[in-house]
């Protein structure tokens, strides 16, 4: 499949909201052409809406690189820089993309968002410096930070490319549960040795260096914050699987921190209440009495044909005869060896009944 028919799928699918798999024909197309800016402002756009702004901003200097009047490159780097909270690199981003697209009004819109932004920081750190003192920078070591600073953020105006040095090459997901957040970073074959992931009250920070490549770094504040002891990383042949242990039951919106979301707690109860029941599941109980009472009645008002009627009929006597029938029922029974069958003791209880066998046949006395 040819470049320009990948690049037109991978349009198609991030029209039809997939953008995962609009990312996937991306690459695809960035593998045979390696040079096209457009590719990675595209690509860009849709690491934006799967909430993955490093990447998004990766892709947008990398277009700028390839086409540096490029403005669509310098709009996607603006919007992921906002979301990151990098509000001075996103301004010198937005203003660099609106030279090359004066009537592009949401350059103008987004550039006055950052202006806010970075007033509102200012305002809030004077207000931290006059009660604390001077607030420290905390870094990771290798020039990506981890907090933000009005120190930090002022450095970033002469460092308009200061994100360029962060390279990711994997994509990310996230789900959550009640108690804990799934992030899950599609890296295959890495090995465990290569894969240091810290994690602080409200920052994960993951490094991924394997020799002979750019490190991958992803070092976001979290949503919410989160227990490090209790939190795990399982490194597996596809992909590394980290699992943060919620401080408290709440609704994460997205991954990474917004100030303008406010969190919203888990209702376990309810959780428990949608659980499936099954009828299976439930107690019976049997009225054994009602039962009995059932089975007696279908007991006598079955109908019989036959030897089964006369049998049926023979017990039903015997079980409603008094003490003297019953005795004459079994003598005569069995003196006559089956063939007589008195219900009057006064008549067979003095003598020995004879047998009587039906017309036609012959009484014989079985020899052992």
């Amino acid at each position: 499949m040819e470049g320009r028919e990948i690049e037109k799928k991978a349009k198609e699918a991030f029209f039809d909201d997939d953008f995962e798999v609009a990312i996937d024909l991306y690459s695809e197309a960035i593998e045979l052409e390696p040079n096209n800016a457009d590719l990675f402002a595209d690509r860009s756009q849709a690491h934006i809406k799967l909430n993955c702004f490093t990447e998004a901003v990766s892709d947008a200097n990398k277009a700028i690189h390839f086409n540096p009047s490029l403005s669509k490159a310098y709009l996607r780097k603006g919007i992921a820089c906002i979301k990151l909270e990098e509000y001075h690199t996103a301004k010198l981003a937005l203003q660099t993309g609106a030279s090359f697209a004066p009537n592009d009004s949401r350059f103008t819109k987004l550039i006055h968002d950052c202006h806010r932004y970075i007033q509102e920081e200012s305002n809030d750190l004077t207000s931290t410096i006059s009660s604390n003192g001077p607030v420290a920078t905390v870094s990771s070591g290798d020039g990506s930070h981890l907090c933000d600073t009005t120190a930090e953020r002022d450095s970033l105006v002469t460092q308009t490319n200061v994100v360029t040095s962060v390279r990711p090459k994997f994509r990310h997901e996230y789900y959550q549960k009640p108690e804990e957040v799934v992030v899950t970073i599609f890296a295959k074959g890495i090995p465990a040795k290569n894969v240091v992931i810290e994690f602080g009250e409200q920052i994960l920070s993951v490094t991924i260096d394997v020799p002979g490549q750019d490190a991958y770094h992803y070092q976001p504040r979290l949503f919410g914050k989160i227990v490090p002891n209790k939190c795990t990383v399982e490194v597996l042949s596809t992909k590394v699987e980290i699992r943060l242990a919620k401080a408290e039951a709440i609704n994460w919106t997205s991954l990474e921190y917004n100030k303008d979301v406010l969190p919203q707690k888990i209702n376990t109860l309810t959780v428990q209440s949608e659980r499936p029941t099954y009828p299976s599941s439930k107690p019976r109980t049997r009225d054994w009495d009602k039962l009995e009472a059932q089975v007696k009645k279908e007991e006598k008002e079955e109908k019989l044909d036959g030897d089964a009627a006369l049998n049926k009929l023979f017990r039903d006597i015997y079980q409603s005869a008094d003490e003297d029938m019953r005795r004459a029922m079994s003598k005569s029974f069995l003196e006559s060896n089956g063939t007589v069958l008195s219900t009057d003791w006064k008549e067979v209880g003095t003598k020995k009944v004879e047998g009587s066998p039906p017309e036609g046949m012959e009484l014989k006395k079985w020899e052992y």
